[in-house]
């Protein structure tokens, strides 16, 4: 197998890692921005870190996305599979920066993988893209949601009787362990996800390479998505932290609690690879409902849950196009 064609789809997924990394950076920063919590630089350079560490607590998620959702594909088109699946993502990764809109970097590269896998011809394993990807599509927000709520409700129960502005300022020390715990989790479930496609490369330039995951490969994917998360998402941390809803303190520790806890069941217990964009803004909607339903800004979140249902054909048809593109031009 031509190593050329492996080097270039390591380096596409890598830099996938790294839209990954400026695109989510916001799941895990933007309460605690937008409470104040934390500064932007040091909210980054902690997300940054905690990406990192995040990275090497499991691979669960990277088995799934390596073996249960496509084929193995083969020789140079195999290559070209995996090549027009990361195009996919990536285009479409960028277009919803652009527009501020904070979809899934996950399903855009599951769309991407299923939309390369049927245009070069590959089995997709549909039982394990409806098991792994699209139940937990729908099931990860609605539980982010509810969680969310009574999560709000029990902060709300307890420190009914506090001061509230001592409460709050007690809950904008306590967002730096929330952040730094959503940070951790959105690093143990994204650097994975390219972790799978890279072992996938690796398999199809040699099969006797096995599944396993190198050393090298986690360190690398950790550290694009860290490069990346550093670089920043302003324009949808605008639209996490604000445009949902106006967050204080005790709403944002209630949502990065809710979404980091979801992060690790869905790794450890399910190895399910769920979006950490739907499961943040989801608990964020959950919180906010709490002080009352038309604090929540529907008509953004409207948008947003929009987003989200178009992601995977938008990038698997991204990707599919990329693939006869590929093919059309390297034969």
């Amino acid at each position: 197998m031509d190593t050329f064609a492996l080097v270039v789809t390591v380096a596409v997924a890598l830099f996938f890692t790294y839209t990954n990394g400026f695109h989510d950076s916001a799941n895990a920063i933007a309460t605690s921005v937008s409470t104040r919590a934390l500064t932007p630089k040091a909210a980054l350079a902690m997300a940054a870190v905690m990406n990192l560490a995040g990275a090497f607590l499991g691979s669960g998620v990277a088995k799934t996305v390596s073996k249960g959702l496509i084929e193995t594909p083969e020789g140079r088109s195999g290559m070209g599979i995996l090549f027009a699946a990361l195009g996919g993502a990536i285009i479409w990764n960028l277009i919803t920066w652009y527009f501020g809109l904070p979809s899934s970097s996950s399903h855009a590269l599951f769309g991407g993988l299923v939309g390369a896998a049927l245009a070069g011809g590959t089995t997709v394993h549909w039982d394990g893209v409806v098991e792994k990807v699209i139940v937990p599509m729908f099931v990860s927000p609605v539980v982010g949601l509810v969680v969310g709520y009574l999560v709000m409700l029990a902060i709300l129960w307890f420190f009914r009787k506090a001061n509230p502005h001592k409460a709050k300022r007690g809950f904008r020390i306590a967002q730096t362990v929330s952040a730094a715990g959503m940070a951790l989790g959105h690093g143990l479930q994204d650097a994975q996800k390219t972790m799978g496609v890279v072992v996938l490369a690796l398999v199809i330039h040699d099969p006797s390479n096995g599944y396993g995951i190198p050393i090298w490969v986690k360190f690398v994917c950790a550290a694009m998505m860290s490069l990346g998360t550093y670089a920043g998402g302003w324009r949808i941390m605008r639209t996490l932290g604000r445009r949902i809803i106006d967050l204080d303190p005790p709403q944002g520790f209630a949502a990065e609690t809710t979404s980091a806890g979801i992060l690790y069941a869905t790794s450890y217990i399910f190895t399910a690879p769920v979006s950490t964009t739907h499961v943040i803004t989801s608990a964020i909607m959950g919180v906010g409902a709490t002080k009352r339903v038309k604090a929540v800004r529907w008509g953004v979140a409207k948008n947003i849950v929009a987003g989200w249902f178009i992601t995977m054909p938008a990038a698997g048809a991204v990707a599919a196009v990329s693939f006869y593109v590929v093919k059309l031009i390297f034969g």
